[in-house]
């Protein structure tokens, strides 16, 4: 008997998943837990338009990044930061600092996670940093500290 399964089901399959069980598992298992329903054609058509929405959001999410990556190339953020002699900041400059920059001056938001720092800045000049946007769409901004 054909199922579909509503969630996880150890050694069945995942959720959304047309498996194949005895017709007695399903009976007086899946069926009674609400587990599965019978995988006629409703049931079936269901979870294709379900995968199919599923695969356009994440299509419109990847362009929606890689339209923000494009942004990302062309512009130069500045910050001003006080420092010490030598060229070294008395803080450091962070990846929330860089994100905020980013708000308040090309009304771009990136959450700070994506933004990809080795290590705090903490000496002036002028930094290519990468911003992970989506799984395997990244960024890279340009970041110049300046002296105040």
């Amino acid at each position: 008997m054909k199922v579909v399964l509503l969630q996880d089901v150890k050694a069945q399959g995942k959720k959304n998943d047309i498996v194949e069980v005895s017709e007695g598992y399903a009976r007086n298992f899946l069926f009674p837990k609400k587990l599965a329903i019978p995988a006629d054609a409703k049931a079936i058509n269901d979870i294709k338009n379900k995968k199919s929405s599923e695969a356009h959001k994440i299509e419109v999410e990847k362009a929606a990044a890689r339209e923000l990556a494009a942004k990302l190339e062309g512009i130069t953020v500045k910050l001003n930061i006080e420092g010490g002699s030598e060229g070294r900041l008395y803080g450091a400059v962070t990846a929330k600092d860089i994100a905020e920059a980013l708000k308040s001056q090309f009304g771009i938001e990136i959450d700070k996670r994506k933004i990809m720092l080795d290590a705090p800045i903490k000496a002036y000049g002028t930094y290519k940093i990468d911003a992970k946007l989506y799984q395997e769409v990244s960024g890279k901004v340009t970041v110049s500290v300046l002296e105040k």
